[in-house]
């Protein structure tokens, strides 16, 4: 082969390899709507509870 064709089929290459590349995934769904319930939320949640509780008991002793 010569260098003229060696360019040629170089140049032929080259876009087939740019539509080659890999397509990105589709985008996820949204989340649903809400407020999402982490664990920091879970933890004042529960804290809310025994506060609430335990002043419950407190006031009722008395």
């Amino acid at each position: 082969m010569s260098i003229k064709n060696i360019i040629i089929v170089i140049l032929l290459l080259l876009p087939f390899i740019g539509f080659a590349q890999v397509v990105p995934p589709p985008m996820p769904p949204p989340p649903p709507p809400g407020l999402p319930i982490d664990g920091f939320s879970g933890v004042l949640l529960a804290l809310g509870a025994v506060y609430g509780i335990r002043k419950k008991y407190k006031d009722s002793s008395s």
